[in-house]
């Protein structure tokens, strides 16, 4: 009989033991949820679930209906299936003032103000787009400098490039005019692998002002444009939002038309550890 109440009392816990046992658990539980990569949604409900059942004093009963049928979910979807990841360099040029890094604020960052240096040389924004759901774009935004067009490295700027916006200003003619030199020097030192001029929108600036020259013309704008091989014309705002977006979807589609020439040839020019492993091989190509 004394066994007995000692055995009894050894195997007795407080109210207090009890619940840290408990906290226990939902910790391991809560990291084993995070583990096995479940969304943030379903790793909050499953949490919420574990604290209603430890307030609710039904603790035991959710270890052993609930964690089966998180197995079972699991195992049901071990990997979905991951969206395609597509990186597209896309060129933003034009002449100087006329907006290319407002552009690119508002679409990459969504804001906008009129106090901006000018940019030097070059720089580099990143969007992520989650085209649909088999589809992520990933774009990098080269801000060329507008007086690059004059300089050397407009060659380095444009390599790989697989898309562009050439920008000019409404209010100021003769930004609209530097467009044809713009769009020769691009097509000259850049192209698809099969040889073709990379998909280029023309962006007319600034369209919440007054406008003058060829753009007041929606017509003739787009002969312009059709004689010249742009892919499609915007008048925009960055300072209004105006068409920023719509910009930008309709190059992604042109390039996106363009992938299979572009991906096949990023194939061919992947490293292969294999190829000229012979060291007398390479010996023999060394023209030094």
């Amino acid at each position: 009989m004394f066994e007995d109440q000692s055995y009894r009392k050894s195997n007795r816990r407080t109210r207090g033991e009890r619940t840290k046992r408990r906290e226990r658990y939902l910790l391991s539980s809560a990291s084993k949820i995070s583990c096995n990569g479940l969304s943030s949604e379903s790793q909050t409900s499953s949490l919420e679930s574990l604290n209603n059942s430890v307030d609710n004093n039904n603790f035991y009963i959710w270890k052993r209906a609930r964690t089966p049928e998180m197995g079972n979910n699991l195992l049901s979807n071990p990997n979905t299936n991951k969206p395609k990841d597509h990186l597209y360099k896309i060129l933003v040029i034009g002449d100087l003032g006329t907006g290319k890094t407002s552009i690119i604020k508002r679409y990459v960052h969504r804001f906008f103000t009129q106090h901006y240096r000018a940019t030097i040389g070059v720089d580099f924004a990143l969007k992520v787009l989650n085209w649909d759901e088999n589809t992520l774009i990933r774009l990098q935004l080269w801000d060329i400098a507008g007086q690059e067009r004059y300089g050397n490295m407009t060659r380095v700027y444009y390599k790989e490039a697989v898309g562009a916006f050439i920008v000019f200003d409404v209010t100021r003619r003769n930004t609209f005019e530097s467009v044809a030199n713009w769009k020769s020097d691009l097509d000259s030192k850049v192209q698809l692998p099969d040889g073709s001029p990379i998909p280029c929108v023309l962006l007319a600036n600034k369209c919440d002002q007054q406008k003058e020259g060829l753009v007041t013309n929606p017509a003739k704008m787009d002969e312009y444009c059709k004689e010249n091989g742009f892919a499609a014309w915007f008048e925009t705002s960055a300072r209004d939002n105006i068409n920023i977006d719509e910009a930008a979807k309709a190059l992604v589609e042109k390039v996106l038309e363009k992938d299979s020439i572009i991906n096949n040839e990023k194939r061919g020019d992947q490293f292969s550890i294999t190829r000229d492993a012979n060291p007398e091989s390479r010996a023999s190509k060394c023209s030094c």
